[in-house]
């Protein structure tokens, strides 16, 4: 078996079908399998998966624990059922926008043999319509990142991604014990190899109310990734001490343009000399930092510098330059 197409799935009864249908419409050169991980939803997923795997019998697997056992824990019971030699992630709730993804895929995995993951770009969907579509990663992406580049940010969609099975034996218990699944699985696997990128949407990241990370608000969002951070520095460790600590201070600063927006200055406060802890005047965001000191701790002081940077052109925007962080929302 060349891949084993890796769904895990929970309630998604309105989506599981697109799910399964855009997997199923690959067009390769070599054989795949789908393996579910159906976690005993409330709702027809399973149902759903039952009527495909009986018009499909010779490509679908379902794995149907007799009680719910956990998004973590679904996943990899699901992922130890794979045979392919590479493994392709699709959630329940998003699906692929094109045919020749696992081929494409497959090809550049094959011509790269020291990468150890490929993905490439997503098509970010609001389900509520409140955003028009958008593409992730946006800007410039590297062909060819690092460990290093994937400990400053999760830059990969799960369902854009592919990488090759067997890279290691066992999840560490801490893996468990986390919110965030995929960023920590790419970097287990990162530590083996590159990480090779496609620049081509094909694939559909939903954003909806019943979405476990995406429906969280943004300081949850920078709490939870400064536990994996730091989770993922003692597991490395310390060997990229600086850059994981840097993501941290970021994080850190993060925070505090969120409280400060809300006018909770004692948390603000606590925030930005968390950062400067971590990091010290971070050059990346040495502007946001001292504007935010500045905005605490010497508001008549910031008040004429602000003024002045306008009057310059260049105003000092901390509260917006703030809202990005190490991490983007990939797990629902």
């Amino acid at each position: 078996m060349k891949v084993s197409v890796l769904v895990i799935t929970y309630n998604h009864e309105r989506y599981i079908a697109q799910a399964i249908e855009s997997a199923l419409a690959q067009q390769t050169s070599f054989d795949f399998e789908i393996v579910v991980g159906e976690d005993c939803s409330t709702d027809r997923t399973r149902a759903i998966l039952l009527a495909y795997q009986q018009r499909y019998p010779d490509t679908i697997r379902l794995l149907l624990p007799e009680k719910n056992i956990g998004m973590h824990r679904n996943f990899v019971q699901t992922l130890h059922a794979c045979a392919g030699e590479y493994v392709a992630l699709l959630e329940g709730d998003d699906y692929w926008t094109s045919r020749h993804k696992l081929q494409k895929q497959v090809e550049f995995l094959e011509r790269h043999p020291k990468c150890a993951i490929c993905f490439h770009a997503t098509a970010l969907i609001y389900e509520d319509g409140s955003h028009p579509p958008g593409k992730y990663p946006g800007g410039h992406q590297k062909e060819i990142s690092t460990i290093e580049d994937l400990l400053v940010r999760n830059f990969m969609q799960t369902c854009s991604v592919m990488f090759r099975r067997g890279l290691f034996d066992t999840f560490p218990d801490w893996f468990f014990t986390l919110k965030l699944g995929d960023w920590p699985l790419h970097v287990l696997n990162a530590q083996h190899g590159d990480i090779g990128y496609i620049d081509e949407v094909m694939s559909a990241y939903r954003l909806h109310l019943a979405g476990v990370w995406s429906t969280q608000n943004r300081a949850k969002h920078l709490q939870e990734t400064i536990r994996v951070l730091r989770t993922l520095n003692r597991h490395l460790a310390y060997k990229y001490d600086r850059r994981v600590r840097t993501s941290i201070s970021i994080c850190y600063c993060g925070l505090a343009g969120f409280y400060e927006q809300r006018a909770d200055l004692k948390q603000a406060r606590a925030n930005i000399l968390r950062s400067l802890i971590e990091k010290p005047l971070n050059r990346d965001y040495f502007q946001a930092q001292v504007a935010l000191l500045l905005k605490l701790y010497a508001p008549a002081l910031y008040r004429p510098l602000r003024r002045a940077k306008r009057y310059l052109g260049r105003k000092i925007q901390p509260n917006t330059s703030l809202q990005e962080s190490p991490s983007v929302p990939s797990a629902k």
